[in-house]
């Protein structure tokens, strides 16, 4: 699938805030991931699963328990409480917000179909929750 061209940023701004997000690294990832080092539990990050004809790198990867972890950002997969639409340049933004959003699909699809276990985290979510929900998803995984 072709993308579309790069448009012109509407201000010097917004391309700054841009170039400063993260494709890995990002603090909610790495807050995630020093709470979960911190509490004992060991892991790979971004570690390449290949899944069917796919190739990800979930942000938090559990081997053993065939466990990926995403911590989505609100912009880019269009959270329900705090993704935003923008105004500028939307010939560009819908259709690469909406393939992000189908790519995530097809990866959660591609991993289950594998034999693991996906679980994606929104970036606003509590860290204290967030490591809630992989303890608790860890846990199960032993119970198997």
């Amino acid at each position: 699938m072709r993308s579309l061209p790069y448009p012109v940023p509407s201000s010097r701004g917004v391309t700054a805030v841009m170039k400063g997000n993260r494709k890995v690294g990002s603090k909610p990832e790495t807050q995630l991931r020093s709470r979960l080092h911190r509490l004992g539990y060991r892991f790979r990050k971004n570690f390449p699963i290949h899944a069917g004809d796919l190739r990800v790198k979930p942000d938090v990867v559990f081997t053993k328990k065939r466990l990926a972890v995403f911590v989505d950002g609100c912009f880019w997969h269009r959270c329900p409480i705090h993704g935003t639409e923008p105004s500028v340049n939307t010939s560009y933004w819908e259709p690469k917000l909406t393939r992000n959003v189908a790519r995530d699909r097809r990866v959660d699809d591609a991993l289950s179909k594998a034999g693991w276990r996906v679980i994606r985290i929104w970036e606003h979510e509590p860290v204290d929750d967030a490591v809630r929900v992989v303890a608790t998803a860890l846990a199960a995984a032993e119970g198997r």
